[in-house]
């Protein structure tokens, strides 16, 4: 059985202040878990989430990483740069950066390479807009997604990442798949990684990260092919966020 991981994605919130409280929180509250937990904050927050994490189960990650290793690019931040702050995760992907900064799949597959490269573990966001799935192209859209990482980095890069289904639709609206719509897209991820290898797909961890909350958690964690969940808004809330990890535990 593959081991379940709960990553929080902070997105752009936080203070210092509110910060310490949340984190210790969560250090707290999962404490002896069996689930795999990890944050994933925004750059300023990384020493704290470090300082306040270390020595305890809960990981700590970044929510992008430049292309790029080093170089003239004011305002990117490297995957080593992650690294030297003990990141062992970066989200890649996200449907935010997607669509507000212009992502496309090949730059994701850059950027999932680039932390690969600098020792960390990309969690690999794929996922259709409300459009799309109304027009029935989600595995096309999915598919398309994968294949620009597998393109570039080979399918054996797959096996040393994590996938998170996001569905545009479902993210910060309310709305959530079904656990059925949801088992549905992640069975499709692991068969088109299957094409390429069985024992990756077997093993790869996909997270589902669209509104999941306390309420849903269990239901969507209980499917074949739902791993556990990338959090957003839920993630803000320690006593949310560790009921959502005691879920996937």
């Amino acid at each position: 059985m593959r081991r379940k991981l709960v990553a929080g994605n902070w997105k752009m919130h936080g203070s210092l202040a509110t910060n310490a409280g949340l984190l210790q929180g969560v250090r707290d509250g999962v404490a002896g878990l069996a689930a795999e937990v990890a944050v994933c904050v925004p750059y300023p927050y990384l020493a704290q989430a470090r300082a306040a994490l270390d020595g305890s189960n809960v990981a700590w990650g970044a929510q992008d990483v430049s292309e790029h290793a080093q170089g003239a690019y004011t305002g990117e931040v490297s995957g080593a740069m992650l690294a030297d702050f003990g990141c062992r995760y970066a989200i890649v992907g996200h449907s935010e950066r997607r669509s507000y900064y212009g992502d496309t799949d090949a730059v994701v597959a850059a950027k999932f390479e680039a932390a690969q490269k600098a020792g960390i573990v990309p969690i690999l966001c794929v996922g259709e807009t409300l459009a799309e799935r109304e027009a029935n192209v989600t595995a096309e859209v999915v598919t398309r997604q994968l294949d620009a990482v597998l393109s570039r980095c080979g399918i054996a890069a797959l096996a040393r990442s994590v996938v998170a289904y996001e569905p545009v639709w479902a993210i910060g609206t309310g709305r959530t798949a079904s656990p059925e719509q949801a088992q549905e897209v992640h069975a499709a991820i692991r068969a088109r990684v299957a094409r390429d290898d069985a024992g990756v797909a077997a093993a790869l961890r996909i997270l589902y990260g669209g509104s999941m909350k306390p309420a849903n958690a269990a239901e969507l964690m209980a499917q074949a092919d739902i791993d556990g969940g990338l959090i957003g808004g839920a993630a803000l809330v320690a006593a949310d966020f560790v009921a959502i990890c005691a879920a996937a535990a």
